[in-house]
């Protein structure tokens, strides 16, 4: 008599939950997220966190969202992702804000900052500072139509793969470099000729020598990209880009007629997402960096002659965007101010890292 008292309930419990969802697939707007990416999801972390995001969200089709993924050109550039999703064109991008500095000067900030967080600061700034208040203000002040969430986060990068060796800051001068961002600014006060491409233009520009040398990413997907093949001087620490914060767009219009639940699925797939990406991230390098020693790559650390240069020259171009654009100084300034009470507990409840 328990027994089938037991099934019975099962059953019962079992019929609801399928009514619940399929309730629930009913009351859901049913939406197709076209995302044309920035980074192709061949490439570790960078790539494969926002293919992790599509597999997540179209697991759950309950929640009326399907998630369809461009490989980078196929449906839209790269550096037009942000036009795309606030026109209309596209109802979604994926990308690193840092790509729009043309259009808004403050962008680079939420993406990466020279000296500036590592991955777990960074979030929590993002999170529990003011962070994604900010992020949204920039692209609302600056009269896009798009909602932003944090939706992959990067450890650190090497700071770049050189032709030959850097030794004092004469040894830049002239040099043809891809650098990313702020730190690019920074190389470019230090007599380096600048340029940004996307990922897919930067082996072929090293193959003809028409770049002495290039800054992208960490080393697994530095090797995914090949370019151990052509330049054999990699240097760390990755100064320029201690953290490395991704975006998804979503057009505004679209997020506001998404439903409650769909919204917070959405955030809530992301964050998940930004987990999955550090820890990937901070797994995967030290295999690299064995297999480039073997290939014959030289793995070399900044100086500390060199590194204070290149600190000091970003301080100068902190002051000098500040000076410029008042949204930029708005945001480093809380950013700044964050670190200031970070460093109280960082500096309290972290050992030292060991010198071996």
């Amino acid at each position: 008599m328990f027994g089938r008292l037991l099934v019975s309930v099962s059953v019962v419990a079992f019929a609801l939950s399928c009514s619940a969802a399929a309730a629930l697939a009913q009351a859901q707007q049913k939406v197709l997220l076209k995302i044309p990416i920035a980074f192709a999801t061949n490439l570790p972390s960078l790539g494969t966190s926002i293919q992790y995001f599509s597999d997540r969200v179209n697991a759950i089709p309950e929640m009326g969202i399907t998630v369809r993924l461009y490989e980078p050109g196929k449906l839209v550039a790269p550096f037009e992702i942000l036009d795309a999703v606030s026109t209309g064109k596209t109802n979604a991008g994926y990308a690193a804000a840092g790509y729009w500095a043309g259009k808004i000067p403050a962008s680079p900030l939420f993406t990466a900052v020279p000296f500036g967080p590592e991955a777990d600061e960074y979030i929590a700034w993002f999170y529990f500072g003011n962070g994604m208040k900010l992020y949204q203000e920039m692209y609302d002040s600056a009269g896009f139509n798009v909602k932003v969430l944090l939706c992959s986060m990067l450890a650190a990068e090497t700071s770049g793969w050189f032709s030959k060796p850097i030794n004092s800051p004469a040894d830049l001068k002239g040099l043809k470099m891809r650098f990313f961002g702020l730190g690019g600014e920074v190389m470019q006060k230090l007599g380096v000729s600048v340029s940004l491409l996307p990922a897919g233009e930067i082996f072929p520009a090293l193959e003809k020598k028409a770049l002495d040398g290039t800054e992208f990413s960490m080393p697994a997907i530095d090797e995914r990209l090949g370019f151990y093949k052509v330049v054999k001087y990699n240097y760390y620490p990755g100064w320029h880009q201690q953290g490395t914060a991704l975006e998804l767009l979503i057009n505004k219009d679209v997020w506001n007629g998404l439903s409650k639940g769909q919204q917070t699925f959405l955030d809530m797939a992301c964050k998940e997402t930004v987990a999955q990406s550090i820890a990937e991230g901070e797994a995967i390098q030290f295999d690299v960096i064995k297999r480039n020693n073997e290939r014959g790559v030289v793995s070399l650390y900044w100086s500390k002659d060199m590194l204070a240069l290149f600190e000091k020259t970003w301080h100068e171009v902190a002051t000098e965007q500040s000076a410029k654009d008042p949204f930029f100084k708005k945001v480093f300034d809380d950013l700044t101010a964050f670190r200031v009470g970070y460093t109280e507990w960082k500096k309290l409840a972290f050992l030292p890292r060991p010198s071996k």
